[in-house]
């Protein structure tokens, strides 16, 4: 990992800038598989799964499918499992919007009304780390908000099986449907629909390069999706109060996530990233995932710089997917940040309480994302509709208003619309 004392102001930019993920490459490959799935429905997903997977297995769990993979789950990760739920669904009932209703003037009220998606899709990585916390993130919220209809597609193993523990935190959230798809042809029979797979309205979920794009194509064609992915994220920031052994752990925790992720060390001196690193290294010859670790460890660094202003100053330029305050005027600096995904402050919140079990979502935004949008939260599995309702007392006194911005603007037939109205008793 390198390190770059005081770098000039000038120079932070570089440091902050993600290497975009480069699409050319699978974009061919992504849009025919988009297709032939719009096309030709089940038909296409079971010819992928067997191309692309070697699997040849039902489209959908079934009953016995699911029964099987419950039993599969050891008793402490279903206690574990139940107790996450619980913070997370005590911290997002409390994010539940309240509809507004407002007079704006004499006889005219407008209201807004939070009403919840109809049909959501959930996407849920395999690979060797199938990440069932993420089942929480998304189906959680998604249960609360009252959405009608929340299907789940996820990879399976060639054999057919799909990560039991995937399964338990689905059907602990009351997830109704889960399919064995992954990837593109996943996103696809979402967006479009198949015999067997319903269209959603919205789809959730991190993926590989393969889902990323395939969200983003769709999202063009009419199905909204939570928010641009890129690779995982962590900025830590530390002084020479903080522990090295906790702040390493922080940035390894990242860098395990995969070889494209990224761990940001912020740091008062030279010393403090020494120590620091010494710990990385020598931490990261306990972990089992080494060549994730090593590859991400191989694109991360470390900032000195010489004030907590120009620290603050540069995790706001970065504004991470994860923030770490180690400091020790933690909580202070906690309140000065605006750019981040979810913060972390003190010696005793790691990111993993975020990944997990605190309550907060860890479905967040990355690669700078973070300037202008929020994580995954109650407000994503809602529309916002407005209502608004007059009385002829209340159209009379904004006629005035509302044809002359019509004629400015030249659209006679909404002047009119006002008018006729109005002179209808006369």
């Amino acid at each position: 990992m390198r390190i770059f004392q005081n770098p000039p102001r000038e120079n932070w930019a570089g440091l902050c800038r993600r290497d975009g993920v480069d699409y050319s490459g699978i974009r061919p490959r992504v849009e025919a598989i988009l297709s032939a799935v719009r096309a030709e429905g089940d038909a296409a997903l079971k010819r992928l799964s067997l191309e692309i997977d070697g699997v040849e297995a039902p489209l959908e769990l079934d009953e016995s499918d699911i029964e099987a993979a419950l039993k599969a789950v050891p008793r402490g990760v279903k206690d574990a499992v139940r107790k996450a739920k619980r913070n997370i669904e005590v911290f997002h009932e409390a994010q539940r919007p309240a509809a507004v209703r407002v007079c704006t003037s004499p006889g005219v009220f407008c209201e807004q009304r939070p009403v919840p998606l109809n049909k959501v899709g959930l996407y849920i990585p395999g690979g060797s780390a199938p990440l069932f916390s993420t089942v929480l993130m998304l189906a959680v919220p998604a249960a609360l908000a009252g959405c009608r209809e929340r299907i789940l597609c996820t990879p399976c193993s060639r054999s057919g099986d799909v990560s039991p523990e995937v399964v338990f935190a689905a059907k602990e959230c009351g997830v109704g449907r889960i399919f064995r798809i992954g990837g593109a042809q996943a996103v696809a029979a979402m967006a479009y629909g198949t015999g067997t797979v319903p269209k959603v309205d919205k789809i959730f979920g991190p993926g590989n390069p393969y889902v990323t794009l395939a969200k983003q194509i769709v999202s063009l064609q009419g199905t909204a999706i939570d928010m641009p992915a890129g690779p995982s994220e962590v900025l830590v920031m530390a002084d020479e109060s903080s522990n090295p052994v906790f702040a390493a752990a922080d940035l390894l925790s990242q860098a395990e996530h995969g070889a494209d992720s990224t761990a940001v060390l912020v740091c008062s001196s030279l010393r403090v990233a020494e120590d620091v690193f010494s710990e990385v290294a020598r931490q990261a010859d306990l972990l089992p995932r080494a060549s994730q670790v090593s590859g991400a460890l191989s694109h991360s660094y470390a900032v000195v710089l010489g004030s907590r202003e120009e620290m603050l100053a540069f995790a706001e330029e970065y504004a991470p997917e994860h923030l770490i305050i180690s400091m020790a005027d933690a909580g202070q600096m906690a309140e000065r940040i605006t750019s981040a995904g979810s913060v972390f402050v003190g010696p005793w919140s790691p990111e993993s309480a975020g990944d997990y079990a605190s309550g907060t979502n860890h479905t967040l935004p990355t690669g700078g994302w973070a300037r202008s949008l929020s994580g995954v939260n109650m407000d994503s599995f809602y529309r916002k509709m407005t209502v608004q309702q007059l009385s002829r007392e209340g159209l009379e006194g904004l006629a005035p208003v509302i044809r002359t911005m019509a004629e400015a603007e030249g659209l006679l037939a909404h002047s009119r619309a006002v008018s006729l109205r109005l002179n209808q008793n006369e």
